[in-house]
This record gives structure tokens, sequence and C-alpha cells, in this order.
């Protein structure tokens, strides 16, 4: 539990004698005041939500923008994310973040068994499934059976396989989705992701599901297409993302405690521009996503304006030989009121399109396709333009590359996925310049943190042996 939550607790229990005397039970005098014995597990959820939402937001700006060519740093001589220049504490933040989150998810499901709440725990399984799936896409092999049991003397965990984290977490998915009981309210609060309507949590499960067994579906032993059809086959037991109100987006108010992670707005756009790549794509579909994610770029004395123009990815060279200001990041995407994307229902749909382009379902590709786009387009506020799907450049063609494509753009902002998928699938193809660094591949995961291989150094040798390398081009268990 983290500590602002256990002083937020503590206060309310303080209250609460103001009303019933403290005095009458000498036991209570001898209460460790700044102990909480006993939680509910709403107190976790919100915070949960809300800081696991907020720096993947965070990252999606600082690595995957960059990586995925969708905005690049502006000023940039040499080195970067965007000529594949990753440094080895690229992916700190991300194991530190996810294990402390996770350490709260555990004490959360701990405190629903406990009340005997099957929401609760299934909401629980649903996160811990979501954080450990972005963890093990990130690095590969990671601590999950042995992590956060510190209090159990488990101080130095062994690394479960990327394959065995896969088979725990959708095993839990499962689980979790016979879990949910529409019958029973959820009484510990309202969260802030789906307004405590327990459907609504069981379908990001089952979304997530879907994301998951995509991921790992070039592995024949995990049978994820007949899991995946399983799930589309059958809404009623199965339900999942079917409109954009349902998606698991969170809206950051601005009103605390939900303000932007921001807190300079400014520091989105200072030193940036956008990727001709990204914005070149854009324009071909002359798509209206573009006035919301960036501004115009203009002249350089800034009197004209010339539409939106990014600057090429990898560029070497003087920064001044482009001879315009490039468009730059639209500040109100991180100005609250705004949204956290955790899983739209446009990904739900492009999975279901690529399923059925691969004649895996029953089902029209086109349809799914065209709803992913249209979703892809309104959840940021704009409209799908007449005639949109009748340009030559959006209209669906029955390739993977047009699928992907467009989720690669209807991924924009949503933590790692633009990476992950990119990694599953090779698409879209991403330039490649001679400025480009790592023989101009994009790497496919973070190296461990520093502390890990030293601390934890027996269990991280063995982790490596398995994986073949601690190197940014090892790849994963589900891309080989």
């Amino acid at each position: 539990m983290t500590r602002s939550i256990k002083k937020i607790l503590v206060l309310l229990v303080a209250l609460s004698c103001v009303s019933v005397s403290c005095t009458d039970d000498f036991e209570e005098i001898n209460l460790d005041p700044n102990r909480i014995e006993k939680i509910s597990p709403g107190t976790l959820l919100n915070p949960i939500i809300y800081e696991m939402a907020s720096f993947n937001s965070s990252r999606s700006d600082a690595f995957t923008f960059e990586i995925m060519q969708v905005a690049l740093p502006f000023p940039s001589p040499s080195g970067g994310e965007h000529r594949y220049d990753i440094s080895d504490n690229a992916g700190n933040s991300t194991w530190n973040t996810y294990y402390r989150w996770l350490t709260n998810i555990k004490e959360m499901q701990a405190a629903a068994v406990a009340a005997e709440d099957p929401n609760y725990e299934a909401i629980a399984l649903t996160l811990n499934a979501w954080t450990y799936s972005l963890l093990t896409d990130s690095f590969g092999d990671v601590p999950m059976e042995e992590a956060s049991r510190g209090d159990e003397g488990i101080l130095y965990p062994r690394f479960n396989t990327q394959q065995e984290v896969y088979t725990k977490i959708l095993s839990d998915l499962d689980r979790a989705s016979g879990l949910f009981d529409s019958s029973r309210k959820m009484n510990y609060g309202t969260d802030i992701l789906f307004n405590n309507d327990v459907i609504g949590w069981q379908r990001f499960c089952n979304s997530l599901r879907l994301r998951l067994l995509l991921r790992v579906s070039k592995r024949a032993e995990m049978n994820a297409s007949t899991r995946m059809a399983a799930i589309i086959n059958d809404p009623v037991k199965y339900p999942v993302f079917t409109k954009n109100e349902e998606a698991a987006i969170l809206k950051i108010s601005g009103i605390a405690p939900l303000v932007s992670p921001w807190g300079r707005a400014v520091d989105f756009r200072t030193g940036r521009a956008a990727s001709a790549f990204f914005v070149d794509n854009l324009n071909a579909l002359n798509d209206p996503r573009r006035e919301k994610f960036f501004g115009e770029a203009t002249s350089m004395d800034g009197k004209t304006k010339l539409g939106y123009k990014g600057i090429p990815s990898g560029y070497a060279g003087n920064d001044a030989q482009f001879g315009f200001a490039p468009s730059n990041m639209n500040i109100a995407l991180v100005t609250a009121p705004m949204i956290s994307v955790i899983m739209s229902y446009a990904e739900v749909e492009f999975i279901k399109a690529e399923l059925a382009q691969k004649g895996l379902i029953s089902a029209d590709a086109k349809t799914h396709y065209e709803k992913g786009v249209k979703a892809a387009i309104e959840q940021w506020g704009a409209v799908v333009p007449a005639g949109y799907f009748e340009n030559p450049a959006a209209a669906y063609d029955g390739t993977l590359e047009r699928i992907m494509l467009q989720k690669y753009l209807g991924l924009y902002f949503n933590d790692y996925q633009q990476w992950f998928e990119y990694r599953r699938t090779g698409l879209p193809v991403l330039p490649t310049t001679e400025a480009m660094l790592n023989n101009k591949a994009v790497p496919v995961r973070f190296r461990y943190p520093a502390t890990v291989q030293q601390i934890n150094s027996a269990n991280y040798q063995k982790a490596v042996e398995v994986m073949g390398g601690d190197d940014i081009n090892t790849k994963v268990w589900w891309e080989k």
C-alpha cells in the first residue's frame, strides 16, 4: 500500500473516533496508529488505475512516440531513441513503476478474497494481467511467482519465462471473466474507470484477453486462434467492447486527484516536432485526427501556415536544413480535461479484422476494419468525413498491411502498444536512414535495470541464459 493511501486511511480512522468513544476497549490503546489493520479492496483501486494510466501516457510520449516515429526531438543533432540509440537504463522506470503497483494489486486481491467479493477479486486479476503483460512485453522473462513476497523472506525472486507469465495471466483472465457477478454491487466507493459497472470491467477483461491471445498467436502451443474465436463467437458469456463509450479510457478531469500527468503542459511540445512518417500517412488519408494531434507547420518567420508537415525520421545534418518550422504536438492532448487510453474499442475491431482477414473467424474483415477506423477517429473527438473510405489510401484492400497501418494510427498515445504490435507483425514498415544506429533495426526489448543485475544477480544470470542474452535485440518468446 502506498504511503499516501495509508495516511488518508489513518485520518479516516482518527476522525471516526470523534463520534464513537475510543476508550471503552483498552486493547485499542495498544494499536499502532500508523498501521491499518484492515483495508477494503476498493481503497486501492482508483490509485492503481490513475497512477498506471498516467505513467503509461507519459511513457507513450517519452519512448513510444520516438521509437515508432510519431514525434521526434527537435533539434536533435545525434543519438536519440528515434535513431534507435537506446540507453541501458531506458526501462528502469517501467520496471520500478510496474512492480510498485503490482504490489498494490496483490494487496487489493488479498483484501477482495478476505471480503469474499468476487467482483473486486476479478478486477484485481484483470489489473494484474494487464500490468504483467506490459512488463513482460517490455523485458521478456520477469519475476512473477516469487515477486512482491519480501514479507515472506523472498528477497531474490526467480524469473518466470514469458511463456509461464502468459500462461498464468491468460488463465487468470479466463477465471476473472467467470467471477464477475453483475447481481452484486461494487460497495467500496466509485471506481474512476467504469463507474462501478461490473459488466464494464468484464468487457475490459475479455478485450484484454483478445489482445494478449493475439500477441502470442505465433506460438502454436498457446492455441490462441481457437481461444480467440471462442470469445468472439460467444458475446453473452464473453462480452467485449462494442463501442467507444465502453472502452477502458480514463477521463482525467483536472480536478484533484485526477490531474494531468504533465505538471506543465508546455513541456509536451518543447523541443519536439511531428514525424514526417506519421503526419504524411494522416495527410494521405486526409484524416481529421491531424488537427487533434498536431499544429500546422509554418514558414521560418512564422507568418505563413504550410499545413501539416513533419520532419524525417532519424534525420542527419543541421536542424535548420528543413527551411520551415515543423508541425508540433497539440498541447490540448495533455491539458485537462483529457483522456488516458488503457485499451480502446477500436483495438478490438482491428483484432477482429485481422482474424477475419486471416480466415480465423467467420466475419467480414472490411466491416471490422471500417468500424475500427471510425472508432479510432471518433475516440479523439473528430468526425469521419463523408467519403473517407472512398480514398484509395483508406479503403480496405484485403491486406494485413492496410489493417496494421490503421491500427498503428489507432494505438496513438496508448502506452507501448504501437511498439509491441510492430514487433509482432513488422508493420507498418518504418523508414530507415543512414543516421540510424543498431543496424537500422527497431529494438525489441529493454535491458534489465542495473540494480536487478547487481542485487539479484544469480537469478538474473539464469534468466539471461534462458532468453539468449540481455540485449535490446534479444527477441522475447512470442516473437520467435
